[in-house]
């Protein structure tokens, strides 16, 4: 098939240049299928896993420096060795709650190629001496939740999950479960609350760090869809081979989900730390520039939760560091794509009542100052602002996320970024996710918001 070509199958994936580490079989439209599956090189991860020893498996993934693809950017292996040793059981969770704005790249590895989770899952397991694996997909998913139903059943057919996998004394249940469209089940550990057939609301840390205290009160694993797609690829090929591409800091490739205003919207594979924000967005391999050749105004680098960018930022690598050391992160892997047409408040207030809508309301800095910030963007939008509206709304927001933030005396500090990661007043980061988008607005389009808010003038009154 022609590069730089859209797939219509896959849902929006871009056949783009480059190494193909978790995408190269979107490519063909019965990808999800074991028979496909196994004709290009599928479970040969794991039947190489097995001939190894658990520890040199654990060893190769932390060699690889395989970072988490959930938004935290852990490194994989690292977080594997939290588990205390000698505790029995412990048990490995896949987070397939893909709920952030403008992300649906685990969605497109779960439709397309559901056995690559699933060897990823085996992998994990047998290098963490788990028997018990439990795959958490989002509510609205269907048809990732039927593709990965239909992969088990094959997989277990084949011996290649149950009881004495492929003729060893390796056993694994892989579990599938799907949840009912919260949001706050992204987060780890409410999305072990939902698990265990709770409402999904996030548990304290410390002590509920899942590596030692997870499901069922047991260790816990849990590892985003992407970062276990990798599994297989590593195996196969080495730590060294995975570190030939992206940075030293950020190797192997990644996959970004570009959305809004550009001329080739979609997901791409794109090396990490060597690519840039202007490559995927202008370049030829990737987004082909803004529609219409309009002037870029701002864009959000990883997803609603994070900070947005300016045209300053465009050089920047795709690479967590010198994201976070800006101001922002590459959080999802969403990023979306703002033209000199879009309205700052409008599009602030669409970002800030997804969050309001989708608390939790277990925090009361989030339960209640989400709904306030929406109120008062909403208020501002529509032409109803009073003059103290946005004063109001960043004290909010330093309620729920101490700042400090845009303003008088923000500026004559001297503050050129607002401060991140960001501190916050709430058990998950959820409340400060709400945050991000006022602050980026107001920092850089104050005047969109001011011109919205009627200048009232006071009526003298009479003496008589």
């Amino acid at each position: 098939m022609a590069t730089n070509q859209y797939v219509p199958h896959a849902a929006g994936y871009v056949d783009n240049e480059g190494p193909k580490i978790v995408s190269s079989r979107f490519v063909h439209e019965d990808a999800f299928l074991l028979e496909r599956s196994l004709a290009t090189g599928g479970y040969e991860g794991l039947k190489k896993a097995l001939t190894m020893a658990p520890i040199e498996v654990h060893d190769t993934v932390r060699d690889a420096v395989l970072l988490g693809r959930g938004g935290a950017g852990f490194p994989a292996g690292i977080k594997w060795g939290f588990c205390p040793p000698g505790k029995w059981p412990m048990y490995l969770v896949v987070n397939g709650d893909e709920s952030e704005p403008g992300t649906y790249k685990d969605r497109l590895l779960m439709e397309m190629d559901p056995h690559q989770l699933i060897e990823g899952c085996l992998i994990a397991c047998y290098a963490l001496g788990l028997s018990q694996c439990f795959l958490y997909v989002r509510g609205e998913m269907a048809l990732a939740q039927e593709r990965i139903a239909h992969a088990l059943n094959e997989a277990y057919e084949a011996n290649l999950v149950g009881k004495n996998i492929l003729g060893t004394d390796f056993s694994v249940d892989v579990v599938l479960h799907w949840g009912a469209g919260a949001y706050i089940v992204g987060e780890e550990t409410a999305l072990i609350e939902s698990l265990e057939g709770e409402r999904g609301m996030p548990r304290l840390k410390p002590p509920f760090f899942p590596a030692a205290i997870g499901l069922y009160g047991q260790p816990t694993i849990v590892n985003n869809v992407e970062t276990l797609a990798n599994l297989p690829w590593i195996i196969v090929n080495g730590a060294d081979e995975y570190k030939k591409y992206g940075s030293e800091t950020s190797p192997g490739t990644r996959l970004f989900a570009v959305s809004g205003h550009v001329k080739r919207p979609g997901v791409y594979e794109a090396e990490q730390g060597v690519t840039t924000f202007r490559d995927l967005i202008y370049g030829d391999n990737f987004c082909q520039g803004m529609k219409g050749d309009d002037e870029l105004k701002m864009f959000i680098p990883g997803g609603a939760s994070a900070p947005w960018f300016f045209p300053e930022q465009v050089d920047l690598p795709l690479e967590a560091r010198p994201v976070g050391a800006a101001g922002s992160m590459l959080g999802s892997g969403a990023i979306v794509i703002m033209d000199e047409s879009t309205d700052a408040v409008k599009a602030c207030l669409r970002v800030v009542r997804f969050f309001a809508r989708e608390s939790c309301g277990k925090c009361t800095p989030c339960r209640e100052g989400t709904t306030w910030e929406e109120t008062l963007l909403r208020r501002i939008y529509d032409g109803h602002g009073r003059p103290g509206d946005l004063e109001m709304l960043l004290d909010i927001a330093d309620n729920i996320s101490p700042g400090p933030y845009p303003g008088a005396a923000w500026e004559a500090e001297g503050i050129e970024a607002i401060p991140f990661p960001p501190k916050q007043t709430t058990i998950c980061p959820l409340g400060p996710s709400s945050v991000a988008p006022i602050t980026s607005a107001l920092r850089r389009f104050r005047h969109e918001f001011e011109a919205k808010i009627p200048q009232r003038t006071s009526i003298p009154v009479s003496a008589s």
